[in-house]
């Protein structure tokens, strides 16, 4: 193949360590034709005979394999592990765009070409009328083609530009834009150009390895955002990375609306049942037919595994939790896939079918642009899938368009799809420049558009929201003392200084209290804001199991689930999504918010899941173990002279 690149990683292992195609090196070291080591790190080579070759190492400080071989699919949930696996670097040979004839759709179908020339066309957006938008993140612009009669469409005007745009949503006479970092938003004119960009948000999270975010309304009203992680596999320090955000429409107010996810370009809302559904990107170097292209149902406050477990909960056996944390614990609250397509197909934009041109069976089912591989051998994508659905449920993967691979090399690189205002599927191939249409030649079904539900969606914002605080709720009603709560940083009522906000270095506070009464055996910690517009009460921090002896936080608290200073103390998750505490961030123009810190002296330790835990759950294991109780309330207003912030 004239533009191949190959790279074969291995290193022995026993012959039980399972099929070569599975097998990696994970102990210490993942060998990729590199050394281990560079010439700084590298321990020098000690002699054979000389002193540090007896007991734990050989010579050249190579120390023997006690780990025992396994595979992938079976990886150890401790932190050694043994495994091998065979994995390529393969890159088909580009090729100009095919001869239609070369494409395979199903029987009735036809697809063509209609516009051309195009150089990166990515997401595809359709208006009401019928006129097509298409993102272009190389050229960094919009570009609007309205339908001709014909089944043509008419050459492409700009009507946006911004550095790296890609995702893009029509919703009531708006369009809505994003770029790595920001969410513009602007009106539709009556020729179909757009009006001049407002700014919604500035601050969604470093792209890195991933910069393609997507957009879209929900049936809720209320904005989506798919953020991509950062690398293959990591702990994010930013919490929004690897999710998907719900956001209001002014883009004012945000969370995390489900994580784990690694990369979700590809979703949307099953027309009939309104839930929400994902294909995400599964993770590169595990093996060339490892692990699956991963489709969710997308909940709120779900954790879907990335980065330590894929598919079906199995383990990623090279990155490990944080200290205190075990993959299993991680495993344990992390949803499983409900489908999985072959590794490193590269799922891109996903549109449910709610047209009235297909066949009826067509309705309620999902199309995917498969992008194409580059780490398994032979390729695997290029393509455009459907996914049947029956009574709202996936059934299987079925191939829709292919014929884009050949042993030639690739002829296009699938990327957007969308159903046209006529029924018909549009989808793009961004390296060639192409737009395609797919089109039903037999009867059309004839049925009218969907209005897809929001209630599900709705059903999910609304757990948590209108409830009283944490220390006027019935769970924490059995408390017969009080506890004094007091800040070093603030007096009672008093303004919370800037620098613990989430505007400036957002770190917690420091908090003290009064010990408990007798019996005490730990401490809970609720943080909220009442005055918050979504949801209400806002959650800013989540701790328990505080030990008895502790009558204090230092402030600057590490944000994670488990902590050992003080030894045991466990964090869970905000009203955004993240872990720990999360500094006031009023909007502009709000009076101060009243935030109240609640302490509760229990007498007892809570059984809770180590990862992902949130104020509800805990309140629901406290109920009936609070002996005292107290707060501590300060204020805050967004500070002055910070006009760029959203």
């Amino acid at each position: 193949m004239p533009n191949l690149s190959r790279s074969s990683f291995r290193a022995p292992t026993s012959s039980s360590a399972g099929p070569p195609a599975l097998r990696l090196l994970a102990a210490a070291t993942i060998l990729l034709g590199l050394p281990a080591c560079d010439d700084k790190s590298c321990p020098p080579p000690t002699p054979a005979g000389a002193a540090g070759t007896s007991g734990g190492g050989g010579a050249g400080g190579v120390v023997p394999d006690a780990v025992p071989p396994t595979s992938v699919e079976n990886a150890p949930a401790g932190p050694a592990a043994n495994i091998e696996v065979d994995g390529h670097i393969y890159k088909p040979q580009p090729l100009p765009p095919p001869d239609p004839a070369r494409l395979t759709v199903p029987a009735g179908f036809v697809v063509a070409p209609i516009a051309t020339g195009l150089g990166n066309p990515r997401i595809i957006a359709v208006a009401a009328d019928g006129t097509l938008y298409v993102t272009r993140r190389e050229q960094g612009d919009v570009l609007m083609m309205k339908e001709v009669g014909d089944g043509s469409v008419t050459p492409p005007v700009r009507v946006a530009s911004r550095s790296g745009v890609h995702g893009l949503a029509l919703y009531q006479g708006k369009a809505y834009l994003a770029t790595p970092h920001e969410i513009f938003r602007a009106n539709v004119l009556p020729d179909g150009t757009f009006g001049p960009l407002e700014m919604l948000i500035h601050d969604l999270p470093d792209a890195g390895q991933h910069n393609t975010r997507t957009v879209q309304i929900g049936p809720d009203a209320m904005m989506y955002i798919s953020v991509g992680s950062t690398c293959n596999e990591c702990i994010e320090s930013n919490p929004e990375n690897a999710t998907i955000i719900r956001a209001s429409l002014d883009g004012q107010q945000r969370a995390v609306w489900a994580s784990g996810l690694r990369d979700t370009i590809g979703w949307g809302w099953h027309p009939a049942t309104g839930e929400l559904w994902g294909m995400d990107h599964g993770i590169d170097w595990l093996g060339d037919g490892l692990p699956p292209e991963e489709l969710n149902r997308i909940e709120r406050g779900s954790k879907y595994g990335w980065p330590y477990v894929w598919g079906n909960n199995q383990l990623n056996p090279r990155l490990d939790p944080p200290t205190g944390l075990t993959k299993t614990e991680w495993q344990q609250t992390s949803v499983p896939m409900v489908l999985g397509y072959r590794a490193h197909s590269a799922p891109m934009q996903m549109s449910f079918y709610d047209g009235a041109q297909f066949p009826v069976d067509y309705r309620g089912d999902a199309f995917v642009s498969m992008h194409g591989s580059w780490n398994t051998k032979p390729p695997a994508g290029y393509e455009v899938v459907r996914i049947h659905f029956v009574n709202g449920q996936p059934q299987a993967f079925q191939p829709f368009v292919t014929g884009f691979a050949a042993p030639e090399g690739e002829y296009g690189r699938p990327f957007g799809n969308a159903v046209a205002a006529n029924g018909s599927l549009l989808f793009t191939d961004d390296r060639n420049g192409v737009l395609y249409r797919v089109s039903y030649t037999g009867t059309p079904n004839g049925l009218p558009p969907s209005v897809i539900p929001a209630g599900p969606m709705l059903e999910q914002a609304a757990r948590g929201n209108g409830v009283p605080l944490a220390i006027a709720r019935p769970e924490t009603s059995t408390a017969t003392a009080t506890l004094m709560v007091s800040s070093p940083a603030f007096a009672e009522g008093g303004p919370i200084p800037a620098i613990y906000s989430n505007y400036e270095q957002d770190a917690n506070f420091a908090v003290e209290w009064t010990p408990g009464p007798p019996g005490t055996m730990s401490y809970a910690l609720i943080m909220e804001d009442p005055d918050a517009a979504m949801p209400k009460p806002f959650v800013h921090w989540v701790a328990w199991n505080i030990p008895a002896a502790v009558t204090g936080l230092r402030e600057g608290l590490q944000k994670q689930e488990i902590l050992t200073d003080p030894p045991g103390m466990r964090q869970g998750v905000t009203s955004r999504g993240n872990v720990g505490y999360l500094g006031p961030r009023p909007p502009a123009g709000d009076p101060p918010h009243v935030y109240h810190v609640q302490l509760f002296a229990l007498d007892a330790v809570l059984d809770l899941p180590l990862s992902g835990a949130d104020r509800d759950q805990v309140l629901a294991a406290a109920t009936a173990h609070v002996l005292a109780r107290g707060e501590l309330t300060g204020t805050f207003a967004r500070p002055a002279g910070q006009v760029s912030r959203p």
